[in-house]
């Protein structure tokens, strides 16, 4: 499995021939994470999508659609997988606290993505797809910790 990089940018309008192409592309891979921006050329706006995916497609079975869970210890660097794994136990005992599923909380690929960026707050945990305010309020402080911890940071003194 290897992780690549597709970009595509679609037209506004529905029912294009891009927006196919795209949507059999999804089909076909195990996508990771995808990030779009509106953007205008030579006048006209579209869609720029970068689309990731791992490439796991055997020889021949390009019609076949992959199935599966994401590897995150095959994609992520060692120290970003460690970090993954803590920041999963907080989210499991989160979702206990709270008497919800594990993915209410957070999924793996926005942990995954705190353990690639590793934010220093709120504000840059927001900008992780799928994280608003009230997530953010509620959950990412103890992802926060977490983090800081990894990076060798530590708290003020309680006064």
């Amino acid at each position: 499995m290897k992780l690549q990089y597709a970009s595509f940018l679609l037209p506004l309008y529905p029912d294009s021939s891009e927006q196919e192409d795209l949507n059999r592309f999804l089909r076909r891979y195990r996508i990771v994470q995808t990030r779009k921006e509106l953007v205008s050329t030579e006048g006209v706006s579209h869609w720029a999508l970068l689309v990731e995916y791992l490439d796991t497609q055997a020889k021949g079975s390009s019609s076949e659609p992959v199935k599966g869970k994401v590897d995150y210890k095959e994609i992520l660097e060692a120290g970003d997988f460690s970090l993954f794994s803590k920041l999963r136990e907080i989210r499991k005992k989160l979702a206990e606290e709270n008497g919800l599923p594990v993915y209410a909380v957070c999924t793996n690929e926005q942990l995954a993505e705190m353990a690639k960026r590793r934010p220093a707050n709120l504000s840059e945990c927001m900008k992780i797809e799928g994280i608003g305010q009230g997530k953010a309020e509620k959950y990412v402080p103890a992802f926060l910790e977490c983090i800081k911890g990894e990076r060798g940071e530590t708290q003020p003194p309680a006064l």
